[in-house]
């Protein structure tokens, strides 16, 4: 079993634990595992061989065992007789935001629900609405919740929901009567996908209708699913729900906090706060002896509140960000005006759409200090790879496009492919040439773990090369990452002094955020680079930042927000202390 999938387990360990009157600290006990092994740079069978498993906080000996149980058969017998104490479908109801486990209990008891489509079934036809203490605004909401679960396996990369977004605030920026229009949700934490969007936005409630009749009238829409004075649920194009929530502008900081998430993060701040005796909610903070409500215009006092320094959203996944936030501790995360340049990019050479010169024109339109022009190797055929001919004439093309040009840097260099045993698709004489290096896997993908890693370990430590791409050659929703043991990658990458690289091209986005956050504990080095192939892809930069950030990366972190002669310097390092 995967992180994802023990962690699940442990999750609903933890509500049939509530459910069934369990101590709070049990309970809790159980949500902390969960957390614990979900965010793992690692996965926990490796752990476990190593006996490293109950070394990490939130995993103790109870727990571990089950963990353990799980790797080794794929199944937790604790689980299954606490699930046998409870109607069939209760963990499958849980599974849907919004219905805790009391809920789900009573779904299950008195309606005989089992399953999410008899779920879908009750709300449609009013069943559930006319249970005691339910009613109509509640199974509304039950429903819009199912509705958007069931559409988490369409979820959409980044990429494309971003830009819709910007497209409806923009649209909605232009009517006088709303402020402050802020992604909320997975998109604000900069999550690779999305499933759907949670806008909020801040009007007086006499603007505030006029604002959800534009939202829904925006052409962008494809069906209204609800509609009320103070928010609206919209399906736009690629299926995605966008919901948008209006509220004072008194109010807004709790909200926006409130609805960013994550829920595990929420949690956390919920049960510190607790002990503080304060109460959370979307509307502000409560005393929990006085009964009085403070509210909160932004994030920042709302977090100052609390005693916390405050957490940038893309962080706030229960990595320990609130326990370096009390300590004011917490790293001053990259920003993309951080980024001096861009190591891998390709022209008209091979499969690019631009040509050198307008490359490096646009990359100092951008104020870039330097740009690597990197087309592919000869083995890339269906690319247009370059030959040893091509690409030494192209290198003439690159020093004359630098010069006309003036006042950036650029380096010559190449995408060099990693053939299926580890040795490379250009001389070392050639590369030797070469400003950059770029190295990536573009074939024999479904090589197992043991040779893939050897594979690109046996690569790195060729000493010609400065940078690893695309390390695990995902592409989201349509290609699986390829089997191999990131941690040996790592420590290759750092032994060999080789970079890293964090392709910003938003259907890769690769290295992922985890493996960011480990690259970046164990001091290896980092890229950002857009894998540009026309002047527009420049921009994509923004998508790599946002994933650097959410691994907790400083500007110090990444090499290309360092300026040039330090990037000159890594360049010409002494290679031949790469090789073993």
């Amino acid at each position: 079993m995967n992180n994802a999938a023990i962690a699940k387990v442990l999750q609903d360990i933890a509500d049939l634990l509530e459910l069934k009157g369990e101590s709070a600290f049990k309970v809790r006990a159980y949500q902390r595992g969960a957390r614990a092994v979900e965010n793992l740079t690692v996965e926990a069978e490796r752990l476990a061989k190593e006996g490293k498993l109950r070394q990490v906080p939130g995993i103790g000996q109870s727990i571990g065992e089950k963990v353990q149980e799980l790797i080794a058969t794929g199944r937790c017998q604790y689980y299954e007789d606490l699930r046998a104490e409870f109607p069939a479908g209760v963990t499958a109801l849980m599974d849907v935001p919004g219905i805790g486990p009391r809920t789900a209990a009573r779904l299950a008891k008195e309606l005989n629900i089992t399953d999410l489509g008899e779920l879908e079934d009750a709300l449609l036809s009013g069943q559930v609405a006319t249970l005691p203490r339910m009613g109509e605004k509640t199974a509304e909401n039950i429903l819009r919740h199912l509705q958007a679960f069931r559409r988490k396996d369409m979820r959409i990369p980044i990429g494309e929901a971003l830009p819709i977004v910007e497209e409806i605030i923009s649209a909605l920026s232009k009517h006088s009567g709303v402020s402050n229009l802020t992604p909320a949700g997975s998109l604000r934490r900069f999550r690779e996908t999305v499933g759907d969007i949670d806008l909020m936005g801040t009007a007086s409630a006499a603007d505030a209708e006029g604002v959800i009749k534009a939202f829904v009238g925006l052409p962008q829409v494809k069906e209204v699913l609800v509609k009320g004075p103070q928010k609206a649920s919209v399906i736009v194009q690629s299926d995605l729900q966008v919901d948008l929530r209006l509220l004072e502008e008194e109010n807004f900081g709790s909200l926006l906090q409130y609805f960013t998430g994550s829920k595990d993060h929420n949690i956390a701040l919920r049960e510190r706060s607790l002990k503080r005796g304060l109460s959370l909610s979307e509307y502000g903070i409560t005393n929990v002896k006085t009964g009085e409500l403070e509210k909160y215009r932004n994030e920042e006092d709302f977090y100052k509140r609390l005693g916390l320094q405050y957490i940038p959203p893309e962080i706030r996944e229960t990595r320990g960000e609130i326990e370096l936030a009390e300590r004011g501790r917490l790293p001053t995360l990259i920003e993309l005006g951080d980024i001096k340049g861009d190591l891998h990019v390709h022209t008209d050479w091979s499969d690019g759409r631009d040509s050198i010169e307008e490359m490096v024109r646009a990359a100092k339109a951008r104020g870039y200090e330097y740009i690597a022009i990197t087309d592919h190797s000869a083995g890339r055929g269906i690319a247009r790879g370059l030959n040893e001919e091509r690409l030494r004439q192209q290198v003439q093309e690159i020093r004359e496009a630098e010069a006309k040009v003036g006042g950036i840097r650029a380096f010559a260099g190449q995408e060099v492919d990693i053939r299926s045993d580890g040795t490379l698709d250009l001389s070392d004489e050639l590369m030797s040439e070469l400003d950059v290096v770029v190295a990536s896997v573009h074939s024999a993908m479904g090589q197992d773990e043991a040779k893939m890693t050897e594979r690109i370990i046996r690569a790195l430590e060729n000493p010609h090369v400065d940078i690893l791409g695309h390390p695990t050659c995902r592409l989201l929703g349509q290609r699986e990452p390829v089997a191999v043991d990131m941690e040996a990658v790592f420590q290759a990458a750092l032994a060999t002094d080789t970079a890293l690289e964090i392709n910003a091209w938003p259907y890769r986005l690769d290295l992922k955020d985890l493996h960011v956050f480990r690259a970046r504990e164990l001091g290896v080095k980092i890229v950002i680079c857009t894998d540009s192939h026309k002047t527009e892809h420049l921009d994509v930069i923004r998508f790599g930042v946002g994933v650097a950030r959410r691994g907790w990366c400083e500007a110090k972190d990444i090499m290309n927000t360092r300026p040039l002669a330090e990037v000159e310097a890594f360049l010409r390092r002494d290679r031949a202390s790469k090789s073993r």
